[in-house]
This record gives structure tokens, sequence and C-alpha cells, in this order.
């Protein structure tokens, strides 16, 4: 499907949940994941960046910007995992078909999301990075 149909159908859900107040929402098919994808973003833009703008809903614990492996270069699009699977909704309902920097956004749920393969030029940090993710650790009493 086309990435502005399908933006414009996420929209025209959204609108339905409000107008018959949201009690079996399609949001819930994706109560088990808190990543979401973001689409159509301007090249230029850093993972500092896309965390400034989306941090507003919610604490985010991951993000992968996804870059070219010879230039380095972003692709325009990036995955986002927040702390609370709620802030997904949020993020979601009012980021979606916005306009950033002159191109329109497209963000939607990400029903399983899979962390990029390594190869040989992954660096050690990525790789714990991968395998224990960012997210917080729970302080032990």
């Amino acid at each position: 499907m086309n990435p502005m149909t399908n933006m414009k159908n996420v929209l025209k859900l959204s609108e339905q949940d409000l107008k018959y107040g949201g009690k079996n929402s399609w949001h819930d098919q994706y109560r088990d994941s808190a990543w979401i994808f973001i689409g159509g973003l301007p090249y230029d833009l850093s993972e500092g960046d896309v965390l400034c703008v989306f941090s507003q809903y919610g604490e985010i614990v991951n993000i992968n910007l996804v870059r070219d492996k010879e230039s380095g270069k972003s692709k325009g699009f990036a995955f986002i995992c927040y702390e609370d699977q709620r802030s997904t909704i949020l993020a979601v309902d009012n980021l979606n078909g916005i306009k950033l920097l002159g191109k329109t956004l497209r963000v939607d749920h990400v029903q399983d999301y899979k962390p990029p393969k390594e190869n040989e030029k992954t660096d050690e940090e990525t790789r714990k990075l991968y395998m224990e993710g960012c997210a917080p650790k729970a302080q032990k009493r």
C-alpha cells in the first residue's frame, strides 16, 4: 500500500476512535509492543533531533535511525522504543501526518520489531546495545 494512503487510513482510524469513545481501539492489537516506525524524516536529522521531537510523548529507551552502511547517511526512517507502550498511542495519534522541516511524517505502530543484524563492522558498543538494549535497569533493593 502507498505510504501516504496508509498514513491517511491511520488518521481515519484515530478519528473513528475519538468519535466512538475509543473502547475497542485499533491500537489494542499493538499493546504488546512499545516500538513505533517513523518514515519521511528529513535526511539531515540526527538521533538527538528525533529524540527531541518524539520524547514529548514519553521516555524513549531505544532508537534506530536507519543509515546507509557505506556513507552513514540517514535513509529517512527510524524505529523508536518507548519505556511505556501507552506512549506509542500518543505518538502515533499526534505525530502521524505532521510536517517536520517541510516533510510529512508517517508514524505507525510496529508489531514485531527485529533489531538490525550484526556484521563484521559492528563495534563492541553496538553489539552490547543490541543484546542488552538501553532501557533503564531496575534498582535492586
